[in-house]
């Protein structure tokens, strides 16, 4: 078999920190697998601390130089905005879901999943804010994409008469936010549920 061209031998071998070679492969899963870390730390960090948490200590946490991270990340929005697209992406395709189910239980039962998960939970908010709080904001990405689901949901609730017609998906993300922003600062484990049972009658259908 003919020997590799020497700038062959380089596209296939790299050297690592040590001077060691490896191979591209290895330095891919490596590569991978500290973007993963770096991204389930600054998940938890963000959901229980806020977004103000600098990218420093996220790296600490992570046990990931901070040069690894910002390969990764080269600003901290960009960490934050791939946080905020895991939070989105799971939920729409939560949404997704249950437009096979009934129209008026999906919607409402969409909206509950919603703010359990982001009670206490900073960069949920945080998300949900991004995604149509300021109405005056066009949104783009993923979280037109959310918008999209969520109104997906609505509209389909709305034909079958649960949700009133006078409603738009902007106002469902801004009671959402309100919602999520009061439960932030209050420790009532029941407020939550009597919020959303008052938002369920404020929403529904007269039919």
């Amino acid at each position: 078999m003919p020997e590799k061209e020497p700038s062959q031998a380089r596209e296939d071998k790299g050297t690592n920190s040590t001077g060691a070679v490896t191979t591209g492969k290895s330095l891919r899963a490596d590569a991978r697998r500290n973007r993963e870390r770096i991204l389930d730390v600054a998940t938890k960090v963000f959901a229980t601390e806020g977004l103000e948490v600098p990218i420093d200590e996220i790296a600490n946490r992570a046990g990931i130089g901070i040069g690894t991270v910002y390969r990764h990340f080269p600003t901290k929005e960009e960490l934050i905005e791939a946080v905020v697209f895991s939070f989105k992406q799971r939920l729409i395709e939560k949404a997704r879901e249950m437009l096979e189910q009934d129209p008026g239980q999906a919607f409402f039962h969409f909206l509950s999943l919603i703010v359990r998960e982001g009670t206490g939970n900073k960069a949920l908010i945080a998300a949900l804010a991004r995604s149509g709080a300021d109405i005056r904001r066009p949104l783009s990405g993923i979280s037109l994409d959310f918008q999209n689901a969520l109104g997906e949901l609505l509209n389909c609730a709305q034909q079958a008469g649960s949700v009133r017609n006078d409603i738009q998906v902007t106002d469902i993300t801004a009671i959402l936010f309100g919602v999520m922003r009061t439960l932030e600062y209050n420790d009532d484990s029941g407020l939550a549920e009597r919020i959303l049972l008052v938002v369920r009658d404020g929403l529904r259908g007269h039919c």
